[in-house]
């Protein structure tokens, strides 16, 4: 008995690997980033490492506008901050800043799509950890209408673990619970 419930645990374990895969590790993922969209946005966590490959997708032209979801609520989030403020004159593009209302990727989503809206975008990437593409996708294609790319960017990975356990409970809710945009 004690050995068929073993037996269990590890088939369960080896097929949730299969899943963290194929959905968090190497999602589904679009050709590449357009070459030309209206806005990329980037996601709120993950700081630079989510920001830095954003603002190389503007840098290269891809689009004139780089909107930064919630910055202010990581006090860390320095560069966002200097951007923000508008401290670099440098710049070749728009930075937009939001706040995220509800603050979820949910939230994002939704926020996003106003801004679309009232800016008349109608192409954007969103940047966020590769981890979270998946559910990211889901939660924008619920909600924004217009063409979508995502752009998955790397973690740091002795935080992956924790990231893949959390994004299961997440996508596990937001595919049966929380259906709405």
């Amino acid at each position: 008995m004690l050995r068929r419930l073993l037996a269990a645990l590890v088939m369960l374990v080896a097929l949730w690997l299969v899943a963290v895969a194929v959905l968090f590790v190497w999602p589904p993922a679009n050709s590449g980033p357009p070459a030309h969209a209206d806005a990329v946005v980037v996601l709120s966590g993950g700081r630079n490492w989510r920001l830095d490959p954003a603002l190389k997708l503007v840098e290269r032209g891809v689009a004139p506008v780089l909107a930064i979801s919630s910055p202010y609520r990581d006090q860390r989030w320095t560069k966002a901050h200097r951007l923000c403020q508008g401290l670099d004159g440098r710049l070749r593009f728009k930075v937009i800043c939001f706040q995220a209302v509800p603050y979820s990727t949910r939230g994002e989503a939704e926020t996003v799509t106003r801004l679309a809206q009232h800016n008349g975008w109608n192409r954007i990437v969103v940047v966020t950890s590769t981890y979270h593409v998946t559910r990211a996708r889901m939660l924008f294609r619920r909600c924004y209408h217009g063409s979508l790319w995502m752009v998955g960017a790397s973690s740091p990975w002795l935080l992956l673990p924790e990231e893949w356990a959390f994004e299961t409970g997440k996508l596990l809710v937001q595919s049966t619970v929380e259906r709405a945009c």
